[in-house]
């Protein structure tokens, strides 16, 4: 996990800052990044950056503290961002609920900060506490090239939406643990696995059931685990996703560049054996990322049925082996076909995810050599028509509605399990779709735009 945002320099951790180090790395902490909020705070930072490898530091005026940015003390913030060991500009804002420095004043700090990020080319690390409308505004007209997390998010919905067309990150701390938290619950559960951090912020807000208690970065398991079960994924899932974004962002960490041909997400393994596909779907993960769930896709070449088993080892691990990857998977039939047998032999369980093009492809019906080695079939209609699905799939093949259709009246003959799924995007008509599965004998799965694996 990435700590991606707490103040170890605080006088908090005077008495015990070694074994508070200590307790993060048997809590599988990888970084820290130490957010500087005034003059002092960042001077301490920035020792603690030098002195030990796993801390980072990110370098600012906290809204509280907007008053004291002077001449001399920006020229200073002007050098601290220089360090090697600083990666962001932060802990930056806006924050009217208290009002330690006017909101002139604030809003005025926010802008020669995000203007020294965007010369220094790094992000910033926004705080906004009810000033959700300056904030966005303040963004909007001075971020255009910057790009950052809003930390400890503790907005609504609509500023959530507007953060993330904004390319900003959303943080999440403590607060979601706590029981009147319901708001920021929902919030959690549809934030896009692109655009989600996590952090500590510690010495404040410590989550359940540490809550009361000082903060510190081994408590991030807590909120971890609790993201996880909001996402109806593991800690372990949350944590590559997170650990990525935060790498990416960050520009920390080492990123593997090779693509993963078997990757797990939750109790079952995906296989990856293509990147091609017979559509070009506008809604395609593969269209803005190489990345689902935390696991690098994006293949350098394409694995031999041999590499494919190799990768799998124990297909009884897992609940299902699934042959998903960002590519259409019965393109590479043959593969399909041996690898589907001998998870069968080894006790596994199998499922396809398929465009429901591959009779097409191959000019006859393939199913039948399916038979016995595929446990259920998850088919793509994505649309209830032939004219909606070409504009949103933008198939290469002929007739390819028609195809798909086809495709699971002869599944459902052969496979013991098939269903069909759409993403829910602009323009689809969702009762239509439902009439057509129940006409096909078919289970309808409708997916959230953006939530993939």
């Amino acid at each position: 996990m990435i700590d991606t945002h707490c103040h170890l320099e605080m006088e908090e951790f005077d008495s015990d800052r070694e074994e508070v180090l200590k307790r993060a790395e048997e809590a599988e902490v990888k970084y820290i990044i130490n957010a500087g909020s005034n003059r002092q705070g960042n001077i301490k930072g920035l020792e603690l950056s030098s002195k030990y490898p796993h801390i980072y530091s990110a370098a600012g005026i906290h809204p509280h503290d907007a008053k004291t940015l002077d001449d001399i003390l920006f020229d200073e913030l002007k050098q601290w961002i220089k360090q090697p060991k600083v990666i962001a500009v932060g802990e930056i804002g806006l924050d009217y609920h208290y009002l330690h420095s006017p909101k002139g004043v604030q809003i005025e700090a926010f802008r020669r900060q995000i203007g020294l990020a965007r010369e220094a080319d790094l992000p910033i690390i926004v705080h906004s506490r009810e000033a959700k409308n300056d904030t966005i505004r303040v963004l909007r007209e001075e971020a255009s090239k910057v790009t950052g997390v809003l930390h400890c998010f503790s907005g609504d919905i609509e500023m959530a939406h507007k953060a993330m067309e904004l390319g900003f990150y959303l943080s999440i701390a403590g607060p979601v643990t706590f029981k009147n938290a319901k708001g920021l619950r929902e919030i959690v559960a549809f934030i896009p696995d692109d655009f989600l951090l996590m952090e500590t912020d510690a010495p404040y807000l410590a989550p359940a059931p540490m809550r009361g208690k000082r903060n510190e970065p081994s408590f991030l398991r807590y909120t971890a685990q609790a993201i996880a079960e909001i996402r109806g994924i593991t800690a372990e899932d949350l944590s590559r996703i997170t650990t990525l974004n935060a790498m990416r962002l960050f520009k920390i960490g080492k990123i593997a560049g090779q693509g993963e041909i078997a990757y797990q997400i939750r109790d079952a393994l995906y296989l990856n054996i293509t990147n091609k596909c017979t559509n070009k779907c506008g809604f395609c993960v593969k269209s803005r990322t190489s990345y689902v769930k935390g696991h690098n896709l994006r293949l350098q070449k394409e694995p031999s049925a041999l590499q494919v088993i190799k990768a799998i080892k124990d297909p009884k691990a897992y609940k299902e082996i699934v042959f998903c990857g960002i590519g259409e998977p019965l393109l590479r039939l043959d593969i399909v076909k041996k690898v589907s047998a001998w998870v069968k032999q080894n006790g596994g369980k199998v499922r396809i995810n398929t465009n429901g093009q591959g009779n097409l492809i191959y000019g006859k019906n393939i199913l039948p050599e399916l038979q016995g080695i595929v446990d259920s079939i998850s088919i793509s209609l994505d649309a209830e028509d032939e004219k909606k699905y070409d504009k949103i799939c933008k198939p290469s093949i002929k007739d390819a509605f028609k195809g798909v259709i086809s495709f699971v009246k002869e599944a459902v003959k052969i496979i013991p399990e098939v269903k069909v799924t759409i993403v829910k995007i602009p323009g689809i008509d969702i009762d239509k779709c439902a009439k057509l599965a129940e006409e096909l004998g078919v289970e309808l799965r409708i997916r959230d735009f953006d939530m993939v694996g």
